[in-house]
């Protein structure tokens, strides 16, 4: 089994900072591209940041230049670090990651999801 496990959300203030946290365990051969999604109340869940194996990053417009991706790989772990966060940042963000198992099969897992609230 693999389990993907977020921490850091809660209430920020606007313009506040958050780094979020995502620990990947379990029988993992290897992790291809991981990123983080969010999703509002009322709203689709939208792509925030992604991280591929090669390094290379794409962010939501919406988040340029606020906040970073960044891995481990050691620790099979996937970060976000939020800056200057918006009220418009409330959601529930979620990790998400390719993972090839001991077995060599690949599958696309989630996480159960952080709440992020900004308000003052």
């Amino acid at each position: 089994q693999v389990q993907l496990v977020e921490s850091g959300g809660g209430l920020v203030q606007p313009g506040g900072s958050l780094r979020l946290s995502c620990a990947a365990s379990g029988s993992i051969f290897s992790i291809n591209a991981m990123a983080w999604y969010r999703q509002a109340p009322g709203k689709q869940r939208e792509l925030v940041a992604a991280l591929t194996t090669g390094s290379s990053t794409n962010y939501a417009d919406s988040v340029k230049g606020r906040f970073t991706i960044s891995r481990d790989n050691a620790k099979n772990t996937v970060y976000l670090q939020m800056n200057n966060l918006k009220p418009e940042d409330t959601a529930v963000y979620y990790c998400n990651a390719d993972i090839t198992r001991y077995s060599r099969v690949l599958a696309n897992y989630w996480g159960q999801g952080t709440q992020v609230t900004v308000s003052s």
